[in-house]
């Protein structure tokens, strides 16, 4: 039976042998160099939470490559992820999800009513802004564009109550997630929309200090404090341990009739649908430590649910939604293992200071990916939970390469972390 450090090792040589596979030159409706998922099925193509994970995951690996030329070349690529995504936006903020080498960009018909680039920007340009010790004058005169990015957000995809909303089911992230999918326009408070954007909230403050904004920097993290308060508020679950999506699709008050005279108090209804994205709230630090502790024992812990052999399924298993099966449009996020749901909680754990679990989480990973390496010399997009049996898209890199920075933190080695 092969071992955890001899999979780590097999998973380390594939890793530093194909991560150059990720990177494309600019061209086309491309200006600047950029970071691909790495597959045929992604092969040219720029992507929004993609490229800036597998940013995080190609840092770990030139890190471990000790290869100061590689590292001075990848600058580039990680720098114009960021800048292609901002060219292409404007004063309205509308940016693109994903943006294609040929063809047209797509723009939107209405720029405050459909679903954009997923509230990851600020997040990766903080984390490249980090990496170059704290510079971001490569930001400055794009900036803007970003702030208008957030000021979209802010003010049209934000209900009274506090918390974001999806403008529609397309183009989500958790493709199929049952909180979203086939549901009304902007009906859905999204928990994994609204850790993802506290977060953002936090890395823009952060670049707006970098350059002496400090005005702006302040308005920025009021806003992720808000956020965090109506997750808090709306998203928390007492009776359950959990954080969950809200259902924003509710008729207004009544003026008038037999009701109105004790019409209804709450703004929102919980979904107490299992999703693994209820995770996140520990991997933004949005959980109070009482509810993180609820979140691991009642809910990363239980094999009836969540926890599986090889990670962490993405719907709980006792939803009537569970299901396994290969599909791309949506990708099927109703029960397979994905390698980026399972760093994202490992993170989560870490942060909270449970390393036995998480420690557990990264040997599950491990041993899903380096099984998928010895057998097919490449990693796929999802897979079963019970016996990680891959479903589809063999040599899909993206975030899987995730898998080192676990392994460099059971190791014991420096470890790059998203900001």
């Amino acid at each position: 039976m092969t071992t955890i450090a001899e999979y780590s090792a097999l998973i380390r040589d594939h890793l530093l042998e194909n991560y150059r596979g990720m990177f494309r030159e600019a061209g086309g409706n491309l200006p600047y160099p950029f970071i691909t998922p790495g597959s045929q099925q992604y092969d040219d193509v720029l992507w929004d939470w993609d490229s800036w994970l597998s940013n995080i995951a190609l840092r770990q690996i030139l890190l471990e490559a000790d290869n100061p030329a590689a590292t001075d070349e990848a600058w580039r690529f990680e720098h114009g992820c960021i800048l292609n995504f901002l060219h292409w936006g404007g004063m309205n903020g509308w940016t693109p999800i994903v943006i294609y080498r040929n063809g047209e960009v797509y723009r939107a018909v209405n720029p405050y009513g459909e679903n954009m680039h997923k509230p990851v920007l600020a997040q990766h340009a903080a984390f490249i802004t980090q990496l170059n010790g704290g510079d971001a004058e490569w930001l400055r005169e794009k900036f803007y564009y970003l702030l208008t990015f957030l000021n979209n957000y802010r003010h049209h995809h934000r209900h009274e109550c506090g918390v974001y909303f999806w403008q529609s089911d397309l183009m989500i992230g958790v493709d199929n997630d049952p909180c979203t999918f086939s549901r009304p326009p902007r009906s859905s408070g999204a928990i994994f929309l609204n850790c993802l954007i506290y977060k953002e909230f936090e890395a823009a403050a952060y670049l707006a200090d970098r350059l002496n904004l400090e005005e702006i920097a302040a308005d920025l993290r009021v806003a992720a404090q808000h956020v965090r308060a109506a997750v808090l508020e709306h998203c928390w679950d007492e009776r359950d341990g959990f954080f969950y999506s809200v259902d924003l699709n509710l008729l207004p008050p009544p003026p008038t009739g037999l009701h109105a005279g004790d019409p209804r108090h709450w703004s929102c209804i919980i979904q107490r649908i299992g999703v693994w994205s209820g995770f996140l709230a520990l991997w933004a630090g949005i959980a109070t430590p009482e509810q993180a502790d609820r979140v691991v024992k009642e809910q990363y812990r239980n094999t009836r649910t969540f926890n599986a052999d090889y990670g962490i399924r993405t719907l709980s298993k006792m939803e009537k939604m569970y299901t396994i099966r290969a599909s791309g449009n949506p990708s099927c996020w109703l029960g397979p293992v994905w390698g980026i749901s399972n760093y994202l909680t490992f993170r989560g754990l870490v942060r909270y200071g449970y390393l036995d679990d998480a420690r557990d989480l990264a040997e599950k990973t491990i041993r899903l990916f380096g099984r998928d390496v010895e057998r097919f010399g490449a990693l796929h997009e999802y897979y079963q939970p019970e016996n990680g049996e891959p479903i589809l898209n063999r040599g899909f890199q993206n975030w899987n390469y995730l898998v080192l920075n676990m392994i460099a933190w059971l190791e014991g080695k420096p470890t790059i972390t998203e900001f």
